[in-house]
């Protein structure tokens, strides 16, 4: 189904019953990067699989923001009345998720950041140079953007309030350390580093993401 928000329409499935829970997909991704674990977390949540904008279903437009995805979400959550909201974002959705919850919104519950980092250099160097040189052969902008975004400061961090489940692959291209200063800067984070497992292996297969949610 499709919201319309101020100046954008976002797609999004809504499924299940109980409290909202909205997934918040990957750079060039859509809201079926969830789509095996989507009727399972609907028997416990109420599910909102949102497509960002200049994303699967959701209206193109010029802007390639993660601030601007983020407020569009914000916007959503607004729209539609939603309390008590847990946010589960992966990569790019990481990003979005803790942009989110270092406004501290009275609405947000939890949020469950996996495969994010806080700035490009939070990226293995050798996955950016491979990024630069495809950006330049392309100009596409998704992988601009990655190249020149976040920037989350360690007093963003500081300010958020909610509990966060903080979660990378042992083999992931964000790097270690860089996982581990998120989860030390959050007061209520809790650490996951899942063994064996790539930047997206743990999100689009098995139980992992499902185990994450419910932590």
């Amino acid at each position: 189904m499709y919201i319309q928000l101020e100046k954008i329409t976002l797609f999004y499935e809504k499924t299940g019953s109980g409290d909202p829970l909205i997934l918040l997909h990957g750079n060039g991704e859509d809201h079926r990067t969830f789509s095996h674990a989507i009727e399972e977390l609907s028997r416990l949540f109420t599910v909102y699989a949102v497509d960002s904008r200049n994303h699967g279903q959701s209206i193109l437009t010029d802007e390639f923001h993660y601030h601007v995805m983020a407020e569009d979400i914000e916007h959503m959550v607004d729209k539609l009345g939603l309390s008590r909201v847990t946010i589960a974002g992966f990569s790019d959705g990481g990003i979005i998720s803790l942009l989110i919850a270092t406004k501290k919104p009275a609405w947000l519950k939890k949020i469950i950041v996996m495969g994010a980092n806080l700035y490009p250099s939070g990226v293995k160097p050798k996955i950016n140079r491979l990024t630069e040189i495809d950006y330049e052969r392309s100009k596409n902008p998704y992988l601009k953007m990655m190249l020149e975004e976040p920037m989350i400061t360690d007093q963003m961090l500081h300010d958020i309030e909610v509990p966060v489940v903080v979660a990378a692959g042992s083999d992931d291209v964000i790097m270690k350390r860089h996982t581990e200063k998120i989860a030390r800067h959050i007061k209520h984070s809790t650490l996951i580093i899942l063994e064996n497992h790539t930047h997206e292996s743990y999100v689009v297969r098995g139980h992992h993401l499902i185990d994450l949610i419910m932590k």
